[in-house]
């Protein structure tokens, strides 16, 4: 029998406030602009806006990508060639 009143670790997730999502000043401003004078808009813009805040709007090479994790990569390589 399960025990009532037990919550089993779950719990409310917290989810991030919709309205700090801004796209003015992003790319899917003008996308909305283009939208607009057609007489259309999105309304799902704002659902896109994270990826140009914070450190998702950091244009990524492809350098930039294969060095992200090299540090600690090759700090893993030298502690197992040191291990063997």
């Amino acid at each position: 029998e399960h025990g009532h009143g037990h919550e089993h670790g779950h719990s409310k997730m917290e989810l991030p406030d919709y309205k700090q999502w801004k796209i003015e000043g992003t790319p899917l401003e003008t996308v909305q602009e283009k939208l607009a004078a057609r007489g259309l808009r999105d309304p799902w813009g704002r659902n896109e806006a994270w990826r140009y805040m914070g450190d998702f709007a950091n244009n990524v090479s492809f350098v930039g990508a294969l060095l992200k994790g090299f540090k600690w990569g090759f700090a893993a390589f030298v502690v197992a060639v040191g291990a063997e």
